[in-house]
């Protein structure tokens, strides 16, 4: 085995040595190039290929400051975007997890002297919002992605429109409402003189109601009547008894009104309603992607923070980490029955409920409401993509 073989025990131990970072005073950035010690990095400036690359950046000193300076920026903002989105962070934090790559491009080969004066820069830039605290400077990130923009646009334009939808449907109620009211007749009551055509005859008043005002009323007639007036008031009230048991025996149907008619059909609209977006703050999912590795497939996590309705930070429960995930990359958990879940789409979204029992032929679940108006209400063949176990 040679003494420059790539599986030496030398160059194996040399390659775990450059592992890491190393002290800043021994790195070239000219050659880009990392010395374990001062006396490798004094070799390093007498070296040939060194003395070379300082004649070419002799040459033209701001091109290559330039450039030094546009590969720091660029870094530094894809990582604050990446990792941080448009959340308000402290510089310091992005900057050590900018620096702690190997390759990383040093500040000292930039423009910028201090984090601070970078900072300051990004600023009046418009590349981010700066401002300074007593604990120091926090950054956010400007998003201007033409596809963000887009979406943040048609969230606006959707608002607007149920906006619109629901003012109308108000002016359908009041103008249902309305027309209700003049359809009906109010009766007026008419009020007349206590008077008597015949002096002699008496005024008496009935106070008894319902059969017992009848029967003294018929009672009263039948001594002015002969017995032809009696057969007849009789097959007429065997009449009247009649019609009074066929009405009775057959239930009124009462008629519904225009406004119970239009809120009803709200209520099943509502009912009917779904959404694209389905993650809640709180719920347990699985992650079903392969890109991040067996590591996480399959595993389960709580959804911490939703971002943007279509992006979620999920902590996972095994290992504790957070990640930032598309709600494509995800679905829903089902518990055992008993357990409570959130309903996440649907009239019921955002009821929380105790799951009764669960039909795997029909991938749909049995659940009773435990919060809201509809509280105590059992709902039937909800689907299993519309519900997820509680943390």
């Amino acid at each position: 085995m040679g003494k420059s073989d790539f599986l030496s025990p030398k160059a194996i131990a040399n390659r775990i040595k450059s592992k890491g970072l190393q002290k800043l005073r021994w790195y070239c950035q000219m050659c880009q190039k990392q010395c374990r010690d001062e006396n490798g990095f004094k070799c390093h400036c007498m070296s040939e290929s060194h003395q070379r690359q300082l004649l070419l950046a002799s040459e033209n000193p701001q091109q290559f400051m330039d450039y030094f300076s546009e590969e720091f920026r660029n870094d530094f903002l894809e990582l604050l975007r990446r990792r941080f989105g448009t959340k308000r962070v402290h510089n310091n934090i992005v900057y050590n997890e900018y620096i702690s790559h190997r390759e990383h491009i040093h500040m000292n080969a930039t423009q910028w002297e201090t984090l601070t004066d970078f900072t300051k820069w990004l600023g009046r830039e418009g590349l981010c919002k700066v401002d300074e605290t007593p604990k120091g400077w926090y950054i956010q990130y400007i998003d201007r992605d033409p596809e963000t923009i887009r979406r943040q646009l048609e969230l606006e334009k959707k608002k607007k429109q149920d906006l619109d939808d629901e003012e109308k449907t108000a002016k359908f109620i009041e103008e249902q409402v309305r027309r209700g009211l003049e359809g009906k007749e109010q009766e007026t009551p008419v009020f007349t003189e206590l008077s008597r055509e015949n002096e002699e005859e008496k005024v008496t008043f009935n106070l008894n109601k319902g059969a017992g005002g009848s029967a003294g009323a018929t009672t009263s007639k039948s001594s002015s009547l002969g017995p032809s007036a009696l057969k007849l008031l009789g097959s007429a009230a065997s009449g009247k008894r009649k019609e009074s048991s066929q009405s009775s025996a057959q239930p009124a149907k009462k008629k519904k009104s225009a406004l119970d008619e239009i809120m009803e059909l709200e209520e099943e609209k509502k009912r009917t309603a779904r959404t694209d977006a389905w993650l809640q703050p709180g719920i347990v999912v699985k992650i079903i992607t392969k890109k991040l590795g067996e590591k996480y497939h399959k595993k389960k996590g709580v959804v911490k923070e939703v971002i943007d309705r279509y992006t979620a930070v999920v902590k996972m429960t095994d290992s504790g980490d957070r990640l930032k995930l598309d709600q494509t990359h995800l679905e829903t958990v089902i518990p055992a029955p008993g357990k409570r879940v959130l309903v996440l789409n649907g009239g019921y979204r955002g009821n929380e409920g105790t799951l009764v029992s669960i039909s795997e032929k029909a991938f749909s679940a049995t659940i009773v409401i435990e919060t809201g108006p509809l509280k105590g209400r059992r709902v039937e063949g909800i689907q299993y993509e519309d519900i997820s176990k509680l943390a």
